[in-house]
């Protein structure tokens, strides 16, 4: 189990006390677009899902956000599962 897998899991198991570091980890394994234009928040993207995650990059980082991250991680790994 790589880095990326173990902080997603640990973010699942307990969505406190995240930066966005840690976000930034997972996107890159995972093959999430990340964009900040200077601005206070990060979007996060994936070319086959319709909707971009736009998370405050404020340290914790709000439960809310790290489970709506998690949930697209999730879809992202049901859309490479279908052939």
């Amino acid at each position: 189990m790589n880095t990326a897998s173990k902080l997603l899991e640990a973010m699942r198991n307990n969505p406190r006390d995240w930066g966005i570091g840690d976000l930034k980890v997972v996107a890159r394994k995972t093959g999430i677009e990340e964009r900040n234009e200077g601005g206070s928040h990060h979007v996060f993207s994936y070319p086959g899902l319709k909707d971009a995650l736009s998370v405050p990059a404020h340290r914790p980082i709000k439960p809310v956000y790290i489970r709506a991250f998690v949930n697209m991680c999730a879809r992202i790994d049901e859309l490479k599962e279908k052939p």
